[in-house]
């Protein structure tokens, strides 16, 4: 899949089919449209195309507001949306930068100038409650009658559910914030899961002799958080199984060198020898949160901090010898949402 940072790009193709969303966790919602929208590409011998933000919409209003509490708390990374659209068989991915400048597009201009003149729009997908433009004023009536003018074809997707329970995001952020990660999964269609490049620390961990791999999560308001028993992937031919903490770490001192930066901690219950107690610096994994054992915890002392660690390693064990199945998982029901916040 190809990404471009903005529309203003000669590799960009002349013509597309184009779908717009934040599609923050790629659930299975998503999914389906993207599928939709690939087939309908085909049919028209042009390239998929997601059109997406960065950062997201209500995290940039929020800042203009000063009221933080209004940002949505962040599924996934964009290093992780991008790898979930590539594997959905999209083409190209167009990121936008949401800034002052597109927040106060009027909505015909952004039909023109983005859609038209800046990717050659053949085909748009969109949710059955988009909205686009300045103030929110466009929606797909707007869209509709500008593409039967402008000739393009446009179309929309009702809301996707699952055993009578409609997908969102906000589902997902709601059982990621309960630790509901069977239902997560059933979410998503798949165990969630952080990637990204192994980090230098504190080495605080080897000294309590609890090693650890550090991925930055490079958002401030994660939508899971704690203690939790993972899969590691990347490290050799097959998963390791550990446990890891997503946080901001409260036990330790802030002006570490990782201070005020969300980590996600990982100790491999199986470190691989191959490795060298350097080796995994650099590398990219991917780290796949099973079930939560418990929130971040605060301890007085490092003697404390280690002992938790160690009963965090046995719980994550326990959890690993227990008879799974995690395709069990994915069906599994949820109660039933109402929020409609597709994207």
């Amino acid at each position: 899949m190809k990404v471009f940072r903005g529309y203003h790009h000669p590799q960009l193709a002349e013509h597309c089919a184009l779908t717009i969303g934040n599609f923050d966790g790629v659930h299975r919602g998503h999914q389906a449209m993207l599928a939709l929208l690939k087939n309908e590409a085909q049919h028209r011998g042009v390239p998929s195309c997601v059109m997406s933000f960065e950062p997201h919409p209500r995290d940039y209003f929020a800042a203009v507001a000063r009221k933080p509490e209004l940002a949505p708390a962040r599924i996934a990374t964009l290093r992780d949306k991008l790898t979930e659209l590539a594997r959905c068989g999209i083409d190209q991915c167009v990121v936008l930068p949401f800034n002052a400048a597109l927040a106060s597009q009027p909505a015909e201009a952004f039909i023109q100038d983005v859609l038209v003149r800046g990717l050659g729009v053949k085909y748009v997908l969109v949710g059955d409650d988009f909205r686009f433009g300045a103030k929110r004023v466009g929606d797909y009536a707007m869209l509709d009658a500008a593409g039967e003018r402008l000739g393009f074809d446009v179309a929309r997707m009702n809301s996707y559910e699952v055993h009578g329970t409609r997908v969102s995001s906000s589902a997902v952020r709601e059982a990621l914030a309960q630790g509901r990660m069977d239902r997560v999964a059933g979410l998503l269609g798949r165990p969630y899961s952080v990637s990204g490049h192994v980090v230098h620390g504190r080495k605080l961990g080897r000294d309590l002799g609890f090693r650890t791999l550090n991925l930055r999560f490079s958002h401030w308001k994660p939508a899971a958080g704690g203690i939790f028993a993972v899969q590691v992937h990347g490290l050799g031919d097959k998963p390791i199984p550990g446990v890891a903490n997503l946080g901001i770490r409260p036990s330790l001192d802030p002006a570490d060198v990782n201070g005020g930066r969300v980590l996600l901690e990982t100790h491999c219950l199986e470190w691989p020898a191959a490795l060298g107690p350097e080796g995994a610096y650099g590398k990219i994994i991917r780290v796949e949160l099973l079930h939560k054992l418990h929130d971040e915890l605060k301890y007085d002392s490092l003697e404390s901090l280690k002992t938790g660690i160690a009963k965090d390693c046995d719980e994550a064990r326990a959890f690993f010898a227990l008879p799974q199945s995690f395709s069990a998982a994915m069906h599994t029901e949820t109660s039933r949402q109402t929020t409609r916040d597709r994207i």
